[in-house]
């Protein structure tokens, strides 16, 4: 098996992308063409609308092609201190840049009905000329007890998923559609404004039960974790599509400054095991965090200018076999970092080796 080393390049409309010519692969004895692309992470809980805009405008200036947006009620933590309404921002990303976007992720199950969201997300398709993607997962606490429903467990919120992705799937169809499900009641209702294609749905697993349910219903994998496990559950159980990934930096010139501003609004990434998805209110997760340090958040977030730092964290997503990889700077320093972006990181990650999986052969061939 040989693989070359992976270049970083522009696909078409500019965009870069991390790649690799994969070889001949021992498991097929056929050669085939995989990229990494980058994308750019927007962080609802962090900026203002306005704010978001703009960055997505930075990120179509130096070459990015797409961009994730979290779609939150609540932020993490106060000292975040935002979270616009996400609909709202996608239409205002659409008329002023040719990004192809992505909610990561919205919940259509408890917040917002499923065919809520179905009209949502067609619009935004409609808007985006089919550079449309919905992000789905089954939501936290902490955004979806609002009107005062009980928290289900997981099994009952990956049944509800399931039925949501339906409807949705049906209204998009364009046939007026009757539902009469466990979790929902749709009556006499059509979708009149509809893109050409339905846009793709993909699905974010962080655990053995949501991937599996990924690889059936979706049509592409989400996580925020480079778990080559988790990832080759999803593959081989028949999942169809690309995966795609977020992580977070802090870049500047100071690693200590960056290094407390990142644990200062994000110390909740040292939040243990599945208590993100069960606390309701930034003030638990604030008590949650209140043993998170700054050495921890440093082990596992890259701070500061260490070009070198940034480059082994997105190998981790690269050797799991991510297609996608969305880097979201932590903090206000935003037109410095997409600088950086096109001077220093850009060119760096043309260190990265991207390794043949029989898997990604087999997507390629499909």
């Amino acid at each position: 098996m040989r693989v070359r080393r992976g270049r970083f390049r522009r696909l078409g409309g500019g965009r870069f992308a991390l790649g690799a010519v994969l070889g001949t692969c021992s498991t097929s004895g056929e050669r085939s063409e995989w990229v990494m692309e980058l994308g750019y992470f927007l962080s609802s809980e962090e900026h203002g609308p306005l704010e978001l805009v703009h960055q997505a405008q930075l990120a179509e200036r130096v070459g990015i092609g797409s961009v994730w947006i979290s779609d939150h009620f609540h932020p993490w933590l106060d000292e975040q201190g935002e979270s616009p309404f996400v609909w709202s921002v996608i239409g205002a990303i659409a008329a002023t840049t040719q990004l192809r976007v992505t909610t990561a992720v919205t919940c259509p199950t408890m917040r917002t009905h499923p065919a809520v969201i179905a009209h949502a997300a067609a619009t935004s398709a409609v808007l985006l000329d089919g550079r449309f993607e919905l992000g789905v997962g089954t939501g936290e606490n902490l955004n979806e007890h609002i009107f005062g429903d009980a928290w289900p467990i997981t099994d009952q919120r990956l049944e509800m998923l399931d039925e949501a992705i339906d409807v949705i799937r049906q209204l998009w169809s364009g046939a007026e559609i009757t539902h009469r499900g466990r979790h929902y009641t749709v009556e006499n209702a059509r979708l009149y404004t509809l893109p050409e294609k339905p846009p793709p749905i993909v699905m974010s697993g962080f655990g053995p039960k949501s991937t599996e349910l990924a690889s059936r219903i979706a049509d592409g994998y989400v996580s925020t974790t480079p778990n080559a496990e988790l990832l080759e559950t999803y593959r081989s159980n028949g999942g169809r599509g690309e995966a795609s990934a977020g992580f977070k930096v802090c870049w500047g010139e100071d690693r200590d400054k960056c290094t407390e501003l990142a644990h200062r609004l994000w110390r909740t990434s040292g939040v243990p095991g599945e208590l993100s998805q069960e606390l309701r209110s930034p003030a638990l997760f604030e008590q949650a965090a209140s043993k998170v340090t700054v050495d921890d958040i440093a082990e596992v977030i890259p701070c500061g200018p260490d070009v070198d730092a940034i480059v082994a964290a997105a190998k981790q997503y690269a050797d799991a076999g991510f297609d996608r990889l969305y880097i979201s700077q932590i903090g206000p320093a935003q037109d410095e970092f997409f600088e950086f972006v096109a001077s220093d990181l850009a060119p760096a990650l043309e260190s990265i080796d991207i390794h043949c999986r029989a898997t990604t052969l087999a997507r390629e061939q499909s």
